[in-house]
């Protein structure tokens, strides 16, 4: 239809229809950006303490939901919104690896959005805010009362060559635990160099917070 003059152009052909889209558009930003706030800010951020993915969880989460609702009411229909949550949803930066909890914080959020934007007000607010509460809440139990441990390692460059026999490894065991203060479990050796009476090991130890990492210690500096 075209518009016969600026007035159109700026807020549509019929005004009162579109306050209304106005408003909605607000009520649904403004739930949307209470539960993503909540996320990030009093459940992620407290115990990761990471402030790279601040930005952009808010941004894939605002952006989902403006998309979401625009697809929503156009002749596109939903199921384009659907096909942009998929690709959003995979989505990784090429310049560093995504840890696998921060890529479920991602879907959370992006879910989130989807939800704000396409569930229809007719089931009322209080409907949509349910939803966004359960998801909240399951993650926040998820977080909060998790009491499972970790199995992590560290590759340590171990000097103490006579302690690498099978029967003498409760020993190896008892003697990296007081070097390193770490409570390890199991060892594996990995190489062994008799040349300068070196064997290169996997120290696996339990811990509250998951630390894979195979930073070289050198247990002859010791």
């Amino acid at each position: 239809m075209p518009f016969t003059n600026f007035h159109d152009l700026l807020f549509g052909t019929s005004t009162q229809a579109n306050a209304t889209n106005y408003i909605e558009l607000l009520v649904r930003f403004g739930i949307d950006m209470v539960m993503i706030l909540c996320l990030v800010r009093y459940i992620y951020y407290p115990r990761h303490r990471n402030k790279e993915y601040f930005f952009t969880f808010f941004l894939f989460n605002a952006v989902n939901l403006l998309i979401c609702y625009v697809l929503a009411g156009s002749q596109l229909g939903a199921g384009l919104g659907f096909g942009l949550f998929a690709i959003f949803s995979i989505l990784r930066y090429r310049t560093m690896t995504v840890p696998i909890r921060e890529m479920g914080y991602f879907f959370a959020g992006i879910a989130i959005a989807l939800i704000n934007g396409l569930v229809s007000l007719e089931n009322g607010v209080l409907f949509i805010l349910l939803i966004n509460l359960l998801i909240i809440g399951l993650i926040y139990i998820l977080e909060r009362f998790s009491t499972l441990s970790h199995a992590n390692f560290k590759l340590i460059n171990y000097e103490r060559i006579d302690l690498i026999q099978p029967d003498k490894r409760s020993e190896m065991i008892a003697d990296l635990t007081l070097r390193t203060g770490l409570p390890i479990y199991k060892v594996e050796i990995i190489r062994i160099d008799f040349l300068r009476d070196t064997a290169r090991v996997h120290a696996f130890y339990l811990s509250d917070e998951n630390d894979m990492s195979s930073a070289n210690l050198d247990s002859s500096k010791d």
